[in-house]
């Protein structure tokens, strides 16, 4: 939120970055959940000092034991506790008495259990917070850092393998997920520098997590899996933090969070969903989400070559038709750009092989396969000429025979070395000489749709990254009403804010009416004026097209009844009448208030289209006129503002303006503001701004 502080995401150092660890419950047993720790981090050598803590033995694996926490010979700079739910939260206070920073709770039986484990959770962490203590868990499967060999975990993924040296960190909530994430990263050759688990989250939260690798120099990719967010502000800094120091984050979100008691009330919230929502704020930061386990280890594969294209233009070199064309469909699937080969490049192409095909991808045939100096020419009219970012070379099984594979390296590594500013990538069977190719610097698919989802995934990290930051958006002075107001109070509130509404009058009775139609000048909408009465349409509320004084005394008439007999219990304020406004594209406007991130505004097409088409977009509030342009432009409905099939071009600018001072509305009514439904939103021709049409505040 505006005003906010950033947090310091260094306060976890010493959870994972420790120069001196204990041990509560240390086993003898290496294979036990206390043991495993002290055999880890003797195995691989970690430097800094290990106290196991056990009061029955004198030694643990060969270590001193110290019978009690206050026996350590100083404060440990993390204490690891692996006691019995029943006795962890009295080790959690010795360890704040002795000094101790941070504490990983590998012990379970918490707020995963029940109301009263989740009791015991909070004093847990009352007590920690009342030391300084950092708490990580519980029921948390720890930490390891990899580069210092610190192994704070008990795992059995190690007795597949040690971490290889890499610079991935894997954020996880689960940590068996987490260390599956590990371990099927060694079986693609990933080196991941550090893996933290966060458990319950008592204290310690995926954000704060995020937060840290993002500053840490022990990472450059950053691979989270999620269930839910637990708090917002932390997780917003951390992703920003991300951002600004280019290390992209890959996130795998699952499940999906209550919006509590609002969506049921809140139309734009049960649209929207809040995956959509989390979505949203993914997007916002430029955060990829994947979809698979598959997924997510290729796009942090392809993120540790650390180029990231902005704007990212993908060119194809390929030896076969058939792949170009799945190439390209898997491309309009990710949104990746292919635009063709200037012309005169494609002409001279033709001249080497007049049977090639080359727009793009460029399919210089199998004849590079009789004369493979062609390779040269070819690879160098793409990256010198076809103005890409991201190569993409398919060359099937070419690569693995000895008659054409090491000319074929050859050739492309020079070409390579040419334009090492390129996303170079290869498509090929050839496993005996994956790592020869990315030696000399490339990234390495077996499958050709794979790697232009790994493509597409650092092109939006480079637009991310080149994003300039938000601009500041003024607030408005907003005084909501005790209660949900009627539409005329709403939309006069929204008015003051920067959204225009249709002229309209309030009529307390038929000649008020007609006096008001008369002075705004027919055809004039009329509508059921009531708090109580949120969607009009639903039980008759609203008559269009009304022309004269005698329809308007019939249509307040008929208005009063129907309201009568749908809503018996309604307050009835009378009825609004609006200037009839003909010829506008009709749009929807929304705010949720989502219980982690707070008001987020929807944009989509009006009436019932945004319902049955759900063609929207949802943007965390609050965003200036130009982000709301971009939120607008990437409806699907927006050629329907953009003059389509001959129609005028719609007033996009002033939509944006207004859409911009709802979510700066938002912002400034607070917490008590529930939601807000704008719909429809009528928007003119270019240059006659558009107009609030209906307007529903909830007020909680």
């Amino acid at each position: 939120m505006p005003g906010t502080s950033a947090p310091d995401f260094t306060s976890l150092d010493a959870l994972v970055r420790p120069r001196s660890v204990a041990l509560i419950g240390a086993s003898d047993d290496p294979i036990r959940i206390g043991g495993r720790p002290v055999s880890y981090m003797k195995q691989r050598g970690f430097a800094g000092q290990l106290w196991p803590v056990n009061p029955n033995r004198p030694t643990v694996q060969g270590l001193p034991a110290f019978a009690s926490i206050s026996a350590l010979p100083a404060a440990p700079d993390v204490g690891i506790v692996a006691v019995p739910a029943s006795q962890a939260i009295a080790a959690v206070d010795e360890l704040g008495k002795k000094g101790c920073r941070a504490v990983i709770m590998f012990s379970a039986g918490f707020a995963e259990m029940d109301a009263a484990g989740a009791a015991e959770q909070d004093r847990m962490t009352a007590v920690a917070k009342s030391h300084g203590i950092r708490l990580l868990g519980p029921n948390c499967l720890g930490v390891f850092n990899a580069s210092i060999n610190y192994f704070a975990t008990f795992s059995a993924s190690f007795e597949k393998g040690w971490p290889i040296p890499g610079r991935i960190g894997i954020a996880s909530q689960s940590g068996a997920y987490g260390t599956h994430l590990f371990a099927a990263s060694l079986d693609r050759n990933l080196g991941t520098a550090v893996c933290i688990t966060t458990g319950n989250e008592a204290e310690v939260a995926l954000g704060d997590v995020l937060g840290w690798m993002a500053q840490a120099p022990e990472v450059d990719v950053i691979c989270a899996y999620a269930e839910g967010i637990r708090e917002s502000a932390k997780f917003i800094s951390a992703l920003k933090l991300a951002r600004a120091n280019r290390k992209p984050v890959v996130m795998m979100k699952v499940g999906r969070s209550a919006l509590g008691g609002h969506a049921a009330q809140s139309h734009t919230a049960s649209i929207a969903g809040d995956d959509g929502v989390t979505q949203a704020v993914l997007d916002e930061f430029g955060v990829v989400r994947a979809r698979t386990t598959e997924e997510m280890l290729d796009i942090a594969y392809a993120a540790t070559r650390r180029i990231y294209p902005a704007g990212n233009r993908m060119g194809v070199l390929t030896v076969s038709g058939g792949a170009g064309v799945l190439i390209s469909d898997a491309a309009e699937t990710a949104g990746v750009a292919m635009p063709e080969m200037p012309a005169d490049t494609q002409a001279r192409l033709r001249t080497l092989v007049p049977f090639c095909a080359p727009r793009n991808p460029v399919d210089c045939t199998a004849q590079v396969t009789n004369q493979m100096d062609l390779i040269a020419p070819f690879g160098d009219a793409i990256a010198a000429e076809g103005g890409y970012s991201s190569i993409l070379a398919f060359w099937s099984q070419t690569a693995a025979g000895s008659s054409m594979g090491p000319r074929l390296l050859v050739e492309m590594a020079a070409m390579r070395a040419k334009y090492p500013d390129r996303l170079w990538v290869m498509s090929m069977l050839a496993p005996n000489r994956v790592k020869d190719y990315e030696d000399a610097g490339f990234l390495v698919f077996e499958d050709p749709s794979r790697a232009v989802n790994a493509i597409a995934a650092m092109g939006r990290f480079g637009d991310a990254f080149a994003a300039p930051e938000a601009a500041t958006v003024p607030l408005p002075q907003v005084t909501l009403p005790r209660t949900t107001p009627s539409e005329a109070v709403a939309k006069a509130l929204l008015h003051q804010a920067g959204v225009p509404a249709v002229p309209e009058h309030a009529a307390s009775d038929s000649e008020a009416a007609v006096a008001a139609a008369e002075a705004i000048g027919y055809p004039v909408v009329l509508k059921i004026l009531s708090p109580d009465i949120l969607h009009k349409s639903e039980i008759g509320g609203v008559l269009l097209d009304v022309a004269d004084a005698a329809a308007v005394r019939q249509g307040y008439a008929t208005l009063l009844e129907r309201a009568k007999q749908h809503a018996p219990n309604a307050r009835i304020e009378g009825v609004l009448v609006a200037k009839q406004i003909k010829g506008a594209v009709e749009m929807a406007f929304g705010v949720l208030r989502d219980p982690v991130f707070g008001p987020v505004a929807m944009v989509g097409l009006g009436g019932i289209f945004i319902e049955v088409l759900k063609d929207f977009c949802l943007r965390r509030c609050p965003f200036d006129a130009a982000e709301a342009e971009r939120m607008i432009r990437s409806l699907k409905g927006f050629p329907l503002l953009d003059g389509a099939r001959g129609r005028p071009k719609a007033d996009v600018a002033a939509l944006a303006q207004a859409l911009s001072a709802l979510s700066a509305f938002a912002v400034a009514a607070g917490p008590r503001l529930a939601g807000v439904d704008v719909n429809p939103v009528l928007v003119l021709p270019q240059g006659q701004g558009c107009y609030a049409a209906d307007a529903v505040i909830e007020v909680g």
